[in-house]
């Protein structure tokens, strides 16, 4: 009777960490990686990795294009039901073997170890990251946080300063509740 008791519980034990380890990287951000790609994750591979997703491609047409206005391949990862999950953008244009330059982050699932998500406020990036420095646009505020190789983007409205202005931002500009425009996980 012991003996089948302490069967159960080991079934059951093995099968919950089956269970918990399933998706948690899945949607794991870390430095050179972003749920199952990584650094040496090729474009031809993006079909094998969202097989039960949907991939748009949005083509550029090379140095030899007339299109000056779309300079990087786009593939963009969507879930079953139409959730917009990534934008991935290549080293190499035109090049299926070409590795992975940026991911742009577009769903929450997405997250790091200490937080950081498209939902993320400035203060809780700020509290348990390091910003290693901002950088000012004329429309955006760009936090770099080179723990996870991550640059965020603040509309300068969430600021309290006019758009298209080349004034300088520092952290101590940046409202708590600040949210971010965009999210990107550099590969280089």
């Amino acid at each position: 009777m012991i003996q089948k008791n302490i069967l159960k519980i080991l079934v059951l034990t093995f099968s919950l960490s089956l269970i918990s380890c399933g998706d948690g990287n899945k949607f794991k951000i870390e430095k050179g990686k972003v749920g199952n790609l990584h650094t040496k994750t090729t474009i031809k591979e993006l079909d094998k990795i969202f097989a039960n997703d949907s991939i748009v491609k949005n083509l550029s047409e090379g140095a030899l294009g007339d299109n000056y206005f779309q300079d990087d391949d786009e593939y963009l990862v969507f879930e079953k039901g139409g959730k917009h999950l990534l934008t991935i953008v290549p080293k190499e244009q035109l090049d299926s073997v070409s590795t992975i330059k940026s991911i742009e982050i577009h769903d929450a699932r997405y997250k790091t170890e200490t937080g950081i998500n498209i939902n993320a406020t400035f203060s809780g990036i700020n509290t348990n990251n390091n910003i290693n420095r901002i950088e000012s646009t004329f429309s955006t505020a760009t936090l770099f946080i080179n723990d996870y190789n991550i640059t965020i983007a603040i509309d300068k409205e969430e600021l309290g300063l006019r758009d298209f202005s080349a004034q300088k931002v520092t952290i101590e500009q940046i409202p708590d509740l600040a949210k971010m425009k965009s999210l990107v996980v550099w590969f280089n």
